[in-house]
């Protein structure tokens, strides 16, 4: 496994606690702002992962297709990718 694969792993896991956490908050009764404050973090700890997928997406796979001479399927990949993040 990469490194950059083990942080991806890492960060996962701390997503997972976190949503974990949220799901205790519900039981829990919480007050409701403080759990949409602890959903904002989930949703800027994925965005983090998405970015950091993305950058090993496009600086090593697509680079890796564009010196094979597969120029429009890299194209492809990242309009699709600008895409899904514009979502």
């Amino acid at each position: 496994m990469t490194n950059t694969n083990q942080k991806i792993i890492r960060r996962l896991k701390i997503i997972e606690g976190q949503v974990r956490g949220l799901q205790e908050m519900i039981n829990n009764k919480a007050y409701c702002i403080d759990v949409i404050t602890q959903t904002s973090a989930v949703k800027q700890a994925l965005s983090g992962v998405e970015d950091a997928l993305m950058e090993n997406h496009l600086g090593g796979c697509l680079v890796h297709q564009i010196k094979k001479g597969k120029e429009l399927k890299a194209k492809e990949e990242i309009l699709k990718v600008y895409r899904l993040k514009r979502k």
